[in-house]
């Protein structure tokens, strides 16, 4: 069998490794180093410099896509703002709401609203969920 083969079997051998162990990218880097190597090689170039392409391209993977791709991946969920920051919260029903309209106090402020699966009727003063924001209309359920 061919060399290039073998460094492209250990590439996915390294690629499926990391993704089973949690990812921590190591074993993604080495693999896309022996994948370079075995791009070389097969390519018709001697076991040496396909070896030398593998070491380069795995330590710059290691050094510089690794850190980058981490960080990416850690990052916080970003906070929710604007009408997003609505879904979820709770209103009082000022004027009854139906399916076709109505009033509700959320954050403070004076919402149009509608029962969220088209037929639910809310009364005065009952705490309803916002689940969507259409426009500037609440959809609410109980």
């Amino acid at each position: 069998m061919d060399p290039w083969i073998w460094w492209i079997v250990a590439a996915g051998v390294l690629v499926i490794l990391d993704l089973v162990t949690g990812g921590s990218l190591v074993l993604l880097m080495v693999g896309g180093g022996a994948l370079a190597g075995g791009i070389t090689a097969a390519l018709g170039a001697p076991p040496a410099l396909a070896f030398a392409v593998f070491a380069v391209v795995t330590v710059a993977l290691l050094g510089v896509v690794r850190p980058v791709a981490r960080r990416h991946l850690r990052q916080r969920p970003r906070a929710r703002t604007g009408v997003d920051a609505l879904v979820g919260a709770e209103a009082v029903v000022l004027e009854p709401v139906s399916g076709m309209d109505g009033r509700v106090k959320l954050g403070g402020e004076v919402w149009s609203a509608r029962a969220y699966d088209g037929f639910s009727e809310f009364e005065v003063g009952q705490r309803v969920q916002v689940l969507q924001i259409e426009g500037a209309t609440a959809l609410v359920a109980a």
